[in-house]
C-alpha cells in the first residue's frame, strides 16, 4: 500500500534501480535530510525515536522513516506528515528519499507476496555499503512464528517468510569476492529458519559452511529454544566446525515457567536448561549469551529470585538485562504492571550537586549510583541516611529517614563558590586587614578567617611581589659584576 499527501503512484520516471542513497542524497547535505531507522534504536525504541524525529524537525531536516515502529503504528500523532519506508519495501528507500527532498510526503508500507506467499525482505543481491567492509551481514528471514505478548517486531514484520538457501549461498559467496572475512547470520529468529520454505537451519548451515573459504568465519544471530531443540545434535556439530564460532544467542527472558507462560513464550525454563546443558557438554567453551526482561506484569519476588539463581547458575559471559516496557498495542501492555521502582532499602548517600531541574539535590551511594533528595540547605555537603522510595531508568529518589544522623565528612566550612584555594592563613589575613578591596560576603565570613579574594587585587599583589622580586635579582647581579671586575 501506498499513501502520500498527494494521490497516485511514485512516477514510474523515477524508479532509478541503479540509484543508491549516497547518490541521491549526495547533492543534499547531511544538513537537508535524515534517515531515521528505530530497529537500530535501544530499549524503549519509541522514546528514542522520538527525541530523534523532534531533534531533526527542530532543526528543519527532512525526515525519512524507516524499520518496526513507524511499520507497526504509522499513525501515531508524531509521525504525522513524515515519509515512512515498510520493513519490506526498503529496495525502494531511493525513491522515497528522492520524493521526500523534494517535499513530498511519502508512506510505503506494503507486503510482498509471490503466488500468494508472503515474501522475505528486499533482495539480498541489492546494492550496499557495509558499515564494516569486512563484515557482511546476511539476513535469512523476516518475522517469526512465536506470538510473544511483549512484542512489537510481530506487528511489525509479521509472520516468519525464509529466503531461499541457494540466494543466501550466493549472497555469501559475493561477500567472499569483495573480501569479507566474517559473516553475520540475523533474523527475529535464526532456530525457526526454513519452517514454511520446508527446510531448517542446519541445512542451511552446512550449505553456508561448504562455501566459506579458510581463515573466514561464520557467526550464527539470535534463537529461541523451541525451534533449536529438535536439532541440538547437528547445531552441536556445525558450532564445532573450524570456520564457524562456538557462539549463540539463546534468549530465556525469565526462569519462571508462570511469567514465560503470560509472555507466551511457548518453551519452559527445562527447555532452556536442556539446550544450553547440551551445547556447553558437545561444544567445549562455547559462549551462550541470554536476555532477560525484569519487572514483566505479573512477576513475584521469587519469580524474580528463580531467574536471579539461573544466571549464578550458568554465569553467562553475555548478559542483556532489560526492564519491561510496555509497548503500545501489544497484549502485555494492557496487563496489571508490576512496580519497576526499588523501594525499601536504606542507604547512605553523600550529597554533592544539585540537579539540572533545580527540584533536588544530587547524592551517590557506595556504588556511585546517583540518589535524588529533597532540596535541603543542610544537606549539602553531608552523608545523609536515607529510605530509597523510587527509581527511575539512570536514578533513584531517597527520602531521609527521619531520625538519622546526617554526618559532616569535612573537617571545617568549605570555601564559597568561586573562593580562592591554596592561599595560607597570614596571607589572607594580610589582605584583610587592607580592608578596601574585600567583598561583603568575605567580611560575614571574618571569623572563620577566611575571605573571598577579588581577582583585581590578586593580580596588582602577584605583579607587586614580582616587581620586588626583580629589582632585587637586578642589584645582585651589579653587586656581583662590581667584584668581579
Amino acid at each position: 500500500m501506498l499513501s502520500r499527501r498527494y494521490e497516485g503512484e511514485i512516477p514510474k520516471n523515477i524508479c532509478k534501480r541503479k540509484k543508491t542513497v549516497h547518490q541521491v542524497t549526495e547533492n543534499a547535505s547531511d544538513a537537508d535530510l535524515w534517515l531515521l531507522n528505530s530497529c537500530t534504536v535501544k530499549n524503549p525504541a519509541e522514546d528514542h525515536f522520538r527525541n530523534s524525529i523532534k531533534k531533526a524537525q527542530e532543526e528543519n531536516k527532512k525526515i525519512v522513516l524507516a524499520g518496526c515502529v513507524p511499520q507497526a503504528q504509522p499513525r501515531q500523532d508524531y509521525l504525522k506528515g513524515l515519509s515512512i519506508i515498510g520493513v519490506q519495501q526498503i529496495d525502494r528507500v531511493v525513491e522515497v528519499v528522492e520524493e521526500t527532498i523534494k517535499g513530498h510526503s511519502v508512506r510505503l508500507l506494503g507486503q510482498k507476496k509471490d503466488n500468494g506467499r508472503r515474501l522475505g525482505g528486499a533482495r539480498l543481491d541489492l546494492p550496499k555499503i557495509r558499515k564494516n567492509p569486512l563484515i557482511e551481514i546476511i539476513s535469512i528471514n523476516t518475522g517469526c512464528l512465536n506470538a510473544c505478548t511483549y512484542c512489537k517486531t510481530k506487528h511489525a514484520r509479521g509472520n516468519l517468510a525464509s529466503y531461499p538457501i541457494d540466494e543466501l549461498v550466493d549472497r555469501a559467496k559475493q561477500s567472499f569476492q569483495e573480501g569479507v572475512c566474517e559473516i553475520w547470520l540475523t533474523s527475529e529468529d535464526t532456530g525457526a529458519y526454513g519452517r514454511d520454505i520446508g527446510t531448517n537451519l542446519p541445512t542451511l548451515l552446512w550449505k553456508l559452511v561448504e562455501v566459506i573459504p579458510e581463515g573466514a568465519m561464520l557467526r550464527l544471530g539470535m534463537t529461541n529454544p523451541p525451534y533449536i531443540l529438535e536439532h541440538l545434535e547437528e547445531m552441536a556439530k556445525i558450532l564445532n566446525h573450524p570456520r564457524v564460532y562456538a557462539f549463540l544467542h539463546i534468549p530465556v527472558q525469565s526462569a519462571s515457567d508462570s511469567v514465560l507462560m503470560e509472555m507466551k513464550r511457548e518453551y519452559c525454563v527445562a527447555d532452556f536448561k536442556r539446550v544450553v546443558d547440551f551445547l556447553k557438554e558437545k561444544v567445549p567453551g562455547i559462549t551462550i549469551a541470554t536476555d532477560i526482561i525484569c519487572g514483566f506484569p505479573g512477576e513475584t519476588d521469587q519469580d524474580f529470585q528463580e531467574t536471579v539463581k539461573l544466571v549464578e547458575e550458568y554465569k553467562f559471559p553475555s548478559l542483556f538485562i532489560n526492564q519491561f516496557y510496555p509497548r503500545p498495542g501489544t497484549p502485555a501492555a494492557k496487563m496489571e504492571q508490576v512496580p519497576a521502582q526499588v523501594i525499601g532499602e536504606r542507604q547512605q548517600v553523600l550529597v554533592t550537586e544539585e540537579s539540572f531541574d533545580s527540584k533536588f539535590y544530587v547524592a551517590h551511594n557506595r556504588f556511585y549510583e546517583q540518589v535524588l533528595v529533597p532540596k535541603n540547605p543542610a544537606f549539602m555537603g553531608k552523608m545523609v541516611e536515607v529510605d530509597i522510595c523510587e527509581s527511575g531508568k539512570h536514578f533513584m529518589k531517597g527520602q531521609p529517614v527521619s531520625d538519622a544522623k546526617v554526618y559532616t565528612p569535612s573537617i571545617s566550612k568549605p570555601l564559597a563558590k568561586g573562593e580562592v584555594s591554596g592561599l595560607t592563613k597570614d596571607f589572607r589575613n594580610g589582605l584583610g586587614s587592607s580592608g578596601s578591596h574585600t567583598s561583603a560576603a568575605s567580611q560575614c565570613d571574618s571569623a572563620s578567617s577566611r575571605m573571598v579574594l577579588p581577582m583585581p587585587r590578586l593580580h596588582q599583589d602577584c605583579a607587586l611581589r614580582m616587581s620586588v622580586g626583580l629589582a632585587l635579582l637586578a642589584l645582585l647581579f651589579a653587586f656581583f659584576v662590581k667584584v668581579y671586575n
